[in-house]
């Protein structure tokens, strides 16, 4: 089974750091508040919403964070 992070990571240079970068630019807003209104509306699943979360913490140990 492969790790989706490590796939998106491999993708070229418009990959996963440009859409990143993207996203950071256009974010506004307080971003618990974002979440909690995708749960709330049934746009977001909590197994989706924990699997986001498992994604971000590898992510973060992957760049030297906790």
């Amino acid at each position: 089974m492969s790790n989706p992070l490590y796939s998106m990571m491999q993708q070229p240079k418009n990959g996963l750091l440009q859409r990143f970068q993207q996203f950071q630019r256009m974010f506004r807003g307080n971003p618990q508040e974002q979440v909690q209104q995708l749960l709330n509306s049934g746009k977001v699943t909590q197994e989706q919403y924990q699997q986001a979360v498992r994604m971000a913490q590898q992510l973060q140990r992957m760049m030297g964070g906790k």
